[in-house]
């Protein structure tokens, strides 16, 4: 099965690597002839470090305030690496020597929440959301709507994969697009050459991995 057959592009940046399978997958949204596999950048330290570093790039000598960031899909460990980066004394931002919230909303089928003991850490904030990866863009823009709705002020976007480079009237930062993977597609199922081609799928895929089919 090609969901076996994991490659790993390598980069510039030690313990930061691109991990991938070609195939036909489907997410609750699209079908993709790649599988991306985060499950090392998510539950590793040192490459979960190495994802946080690359991200704060783009925060380096900026005015960005953040007060809290929102993991999405899994990603508090990356998370509290981007808070640690994002508060160190070399770093060349106003947010060094500030503490940061990384908080993680919880999900009632679609809609997300925060209990009221997490609400006051969103609520007059500056919130940074990070994801897995930005396709679609719908986690992401209910991720915004959520920390609008309980008061916060979404600040940017910033995940491992992303082929949108804005979502919601945010910029999406992210260490690796679809440049990275020769012929990358994510499109609707009804659109999908693969599906066209009479392809059956080998697996539904999301955040947390794959299952084959």
């Amino acid at each position: 099965m090609p969901t076996t057959n994991i490659m790993k592009i390598k980069t510039k940046r030690n313990n930061l690597y691109l991990r991938v399978a070609k195939g036909h997958f489907a997410t609750s949204y699209t079908h993709s002839n790649y599988y991306i596999d985060v499950a090392a950048q998510k539950s590793r330290y040192s490459e979960a470090k190495a994802v946080a570093q690359e991200l704060v790039s783009a925060y380096n000598y900026s005015t960005t305030i953040v007060d809290t960031i929102i993991c999405l899909d899994g990603m508090e460990v990356v998370g509290t690496c981007l808070a640690a980066e994002l508060t160190k004394n070399s770093f060349a931002n106003i947010n060094a020597h500030q503490t940061i919230y990384v908080v993680t909303p919880e999900t009632n089928g679609t809609q997300m929440f925060f209990r009221d003991n997490i609400a006051p850490m969103i609520k007059g904030k500056h919130v940074l959301v990070l994801a897995v990866s930005v396709a679609s863009g719908a986690t992401a823009q209910a991720a915004v709507d959520t920390v609008r709705y309980y008061g916060g002020e979404v600040v940017g976007i910033a995940s491992i994969f992303a082929t949108a480079k804005e979502c919601a009237g945010h910029e999406v930062n992210s260490v690796f697009n679809p440049n990275d993977l020769d012929g990358y597609f994510s499109v609707p199922s009804h659109e999908c050459p693969l599906c066209k081609e009479k392809k059956k799928l080998d697996a539904l895929i999301n955040s947390h991995g794959f299952s084959k089919l």
